[in-house]
């Protein structure tokens, strides 16, 4: 009888990690590169003064620390004090570990498309390209019984509507300027929305502040109870193309923020606490061999291929930071994005294969 209780133990143990996630939630912070997210802040950019918008004491005194591992838990204080013990993070090129996008061109539209198609077309050459000819991961999703109607998404930059396909795929995409709409609105979100149609446009009307797409993204998230949900900030990437470093230090340190609430209500809540899965990355690197690259991306900037990768929640297990020598490519997110859910996403384009074995076992 002992033998036969802890047999039913071990079913019980093995059974349990093999369960596939309930809920994804899907994160990018747009152009953050891998040098701040696992060194932190660059002392020869802040002391620049082209970029250290007149006040390297301020980035110093909020971001600096002698050690590297404290600069990094100083620009994303809960993501790195909570990675080691909730999941891993992979593309920390001191250890050779790489994560590199698949698409020739390095930038953002064949960045998120590589993502969530799971296809890096060479064909998607542009960020003006029109809507996306092929499925994403999030369109297929909510084709399934179990997810339709509970896929959404919402992002910065308003190219989200023609990457995610808005038209024909049916999901709500939530992008810059939109307002969420629908009869039963809470009353933060209708605060959210009057905000966001009287609030500052640094970037026109192709880019809100990512203040106005957290908030709605978690109200929707709280309301709406998505199965499926993707955020993609952008201030990381139009602060770095403005040039000005501290702003993207503290962008960068915002999602940091963000991740802590978010983690915390998926915690406090039935619906998802144990039942998630949370992804973490970005959609193209920027330079760095040249410093003065450090504002730029494109097929023609050393290092913007460079990208990282992080994964935590269910059935991913806690290794933390990944120092052993290997080589993940953005392609492979979207095939393992299905995995976690215990699905296999099927496409009539080419769909590279998943690394969830890599990231539970």
């Amino acid at each position: 009888m002992r033998y036969l209780f802890i047999l039913l133990a071990f079913i019980s143990v093995a059974a349990t990690a093999q369960t596939p996630s309930e809920n994804i939630i899907i994160i990018t912070t747009d152009g953050l590169r891998w040098q701040e997210l696992f060194k932190g802040m660059d002392t020869a950019i802040a002391n620049n003064k082209k970029f250290n918008e007149g006040d390297s004491s301020y980035i110093f005194h909020n971001y600096w620390a002698e050690n590297e591992l404290d600069r990094r838990k100083k620009l994303m204080p809960f993501f790195w004090n909570n990675i080691e013990k909730i999941g891993q993070v992979y593309g920390n090129r001191a250890y050779k570990n790489e994560v590199d996008v698949a698409n020739p061109h390095w930038f953002s539209y064949p960045g998120y498309s590589e993502i969530f198609t799971g296809y890096a077309d060479p064909n998607i050459n542009s960020n003006n390209y029109p809507a996306n000819p092929h499925t994403t991961v999030l369109e297929y999703l909510q084709q399934q019984p179990r997810f339709r109607n509970k896929v959404a998404a919402f992002g910065a930059w308003n190219a989200f509507d023609r990457i995610l396909n808005e038209k024909r795929s049916g999901i709500p995409v939530v992008s810059a300027f939109d307002t969420v709409a629908g009869n039963n609105l809470s009353p933060r979100q209708q605060l959210v929305n009057s905000m966001l149609k009287d609030s500052y446009k640094p970037w026109g009307d192709g880019e809100c502040l990512d203040v106005f797409t957290h908030y709605a993204a978690m109200e929707h998230l709280k309301q709406n109870k998505p199965r499926v949900l993707f955020i993609g900030y952008g201030e990381t990437d139009e602060w770095a193309h403005a040039g000005k470093y501290r702003s993207y230090l503290d962008a960068a340190w915002q999602v940091d923020t963000w991740l802590k609430e978010l983690w915390e209500f998926l915690q406090s809540d039935p619906q998802y606490k144990n039942k998630t899965t949370v992804f973490f990355t970005t959609d193209h690197g920027r330079g760095d061999v040249k410093k003065t690259q450090w504002t730029s991306h494109g097929s023609t900037i050393a290092g913007a291929n460079e990208i990282w990768f992080a994964a935590w929640g269910n059935g991913v297990k806690t290794k933390g930071e990944i120092k052993t020598a290997g080589h993940l490519f953005q392609e492979k997110f979207a095939q393992t994005f299905a995995a976690s859910l215990g699905l296999q996403f099927k496409a009539s384009h080419p769909i590279a294969d998943s690394f969830w074995d890599l990231l539970t076992k």
